[in-house]
């Protein structure tokens, strides 16, 4: 599926700035130690002003293919295999004001469609999920987020997390988390596949990251199936993030698959 671009939306400049800024929740203008008006999520700084705050996000205010959206009434689809070809790396866990977000060193790609290459760039976590299915919300929500320099487009990978029995790989992450704004750096090797469930069947759309800028550049895939997390995991991100998720868009014209 093409990406459908509109040239009155900002988002994709400031991308190729600096992907990974936008993906995770810090603006490029921050990255660099410059100040602008923070955003939350809540009051006047919150989602529903966050079109108000700088001119380069007005895209959160004006765009009509934002994302998270309600996963409700998709139409069946062939798609094509997401192909990973991601390799253990050290574990590095950040907390930067936003989410807890892992930072993935280069090398590490997913393939998807026509055989487009993104680069995987980081993972970082909503409480509770920003995404719902037929309304319903789950506790966390993981976004593994991907860029393609060429092409100013983004792929980002969502995954579910339901209470449940507590997963190796996740519970490294979690055991990991600075309670502060700040690094962790530990010497574990992560394999990043283990994060994911083993089956692929998902969500498509065309949509926008998450945070401003809100940029539009986005090939969104939701895995259907959930991973799990103990009680006490997702309360301990609960208790860094009380809530970091936005609230859904409306789908408007856009098509939602499954497959």
């Amino acid at each position: 599926m093409q990406l459908k671009r509109r040239s009155v939306l900002s988002g994709m400049a400031a991308a190729a700035a600096c992907p990974i800024c936008l993906a995770s929740g810090v603006s490029a203008e921050e990255a660099h130690g410059g100040h602008e008006k923070h955003w939350t999520y809540e009051g006047d700084t919150g989602p529903e002003h966050w079109g108000e705050l700088k001119p380069d996000y007005k895209s959160c205010s004006i765009g009509t293919q934002q994302s998270p959206i309600n996963l409700a009434k998709p139409v069946h689809a062939s798609l094509s295999q997401l192909v990973l070809n991601w390799k253990p790396f050290p574990l590095t866990v950040s907390h930067n004001g936003h989410t807890i977000v892992v930072n993935i060193p280069p090398g590490n790609t997913t393939t998807e469609g026509d055989g487009e290459v993104f680069n995987l760039i980081q993972f970082h976590i909503h409480h509770p999920s920003e995404h719902l299915v037929d309304g319903k919300t789950f506790a966390l929500e993981a976004h593994f987020v991907h860029f393609n320099e060429k092409k100013d487009a983004a792929l980002v990978i969502g995954v579910f997390m339901s209470e449940g029995a507590s997963n190796e790989s996740w519970a490294s992450v979690f055991a990991n988390m600075p309670k502060e704004k700040g690094d962790t750096k530990t010497t574990l090797t992560l394999d990043a596949t283990k994060l994911l469930p083993t089956n692929h069947d998902r969500y498509r759309y065309e949509g926008s990251l998450t945070t401003p800028a809100c940029g539009e550049i986005v090939h969104w895939n939701v895995l259907k199936v959930p991973m799990t997390a103990t009680a006490d995991q997702i309360k301990a991100v609960g208790a860094l993030f009380s809530n970091n998720a936005r609230p859904v868009l409306p789908l408007n014209r856009r098509f939602l698959l499954d497959g």
